[in-house]
């Protein structure tokens, strides 16, 4: 006879996946602010007092479990995070010795002023180029980011490499990131606190690319790296400048991968933003076309 899974159950893994939920737990919780390569230090709880113990007796009948149940181990945090100012001021002293790419990787490695890095797996720092024309900023890592350690590499990253690869582009033409190396838990949206941390990583990355454009991937790229407030519908599409140690460098935003997987429609306005980026690739490559001219 041919088993046949319940339905109620395959809507409820269904639902989970839908709340961000990705891996399967033990039946015992576990502390995901505790590293791995750390021991979780446990505080043994009091023994009681021999008189209190004999006075006490048994539990009456009836008792409920709580009266049985032994006293828990809290585990001791292992991490805790900076107040952002204090990481943002953390992070700009760490990048300021950074010469080369792999440099500000080491320093991103020693970092603990992002809150993130106490959940995740590991550092996506970037994927393609270490130095490139053009430059992709996303949001932040997903579940097979954080497995991998790399950016762009799940469902929304394959669809961006053939984004890329029908403007002519491959990963070898481009240097792909996000504005936080840390996967969110549950893939929630970073906060304005875990992107401030990461920022002058992210303006030290830039000028080590030294990159003729940015392409801004959705509305949080866009808004903590053109300081804008309206929605990635109004931004998308239009070039401007971002200076950073002194060059003015072209930028434009689009609808993230992810965005386009959810609704296809808009994947013609996408296409528009592409076509914007070869041609302004191209003038740049003509002889005597200035590479970071004016929007």
């Amino acid at each position: 006879m041919e088993h046949r899974p319940d339905p109620r159950l395959l809507a409820l893994l269904a639902w989970y996946r839908d709340m961000g939920v990705t891996d399967a737990l033990a039946s015992e919780p576990i502390d995901w602010l505790a590293r791995g390569d750390r021991p979780i230090r446990e505080r043994e709880p009091d023994p009681p007092a021999p008189d209190a113990a004999r006075r006490s007796g048994p539990a009456p009948r009836g008792a409920g479990l709580e009266a049985r149940a032994p006293a828990t181990a809290v585990p001791a945090r292992s991490f805790a995070a900076m107040p952002s100012a204090e990481a943002e001021d953390a992070a700009r002293s760490a990048t300021r010795s950074a010469r080369t790419i792999e440099e500000l990787r080491a320093a991103l490695d020693g970092f603990e002023g992002c809150a993130l890095r106490a959940t995740a797996k590991n550092l996506c720092f970037y994927r393609g180029a270490p130095q490139a024309r053009l430059m992709v900023i996303g949001e932040a890592p997903g579940r097979e980011e954080d497995l991998e350690g790399k950016p762009f590499v799940g469902r929304a990253g394959q669809l961006l490499d053939r984004m890329l690869a029908a403007i002519g582009l491959g990963e070898a033409d481009v240097h792909i990131t996000n504005v936080v190396y840390w996967r969110p838990p549950g893939n929630r949206t970073p906060t304005p606190q875990e992107v401030l941390a990461c920022r002058p990583f992210v303006m030290r990355q830039i000028e080590l690319v030294q990159p003729d454009m940015l392409l801004l991937l959705g509305a949080v790229a866009a808004k903590h790296v053109l300081g804008v407030s309206e929605g990635i519908l109004r931004v998308r599409g239009k070039w401007r400048q971002v200076e950073i140690a002194g060059r003015r460098i072209p930028t434009m935003a689009t609808l993230h991968p992810a965005y386009l997987l959810r609704t296809p429609s808009t994947k013609r306005l996408a296409w528009r933003d592409l076509l914007a980026v070869r041609a302004r690739l191209d003038e740049g490559a003509r002889p005597g076309a200035a590479g970071n001219g004016s929007s």
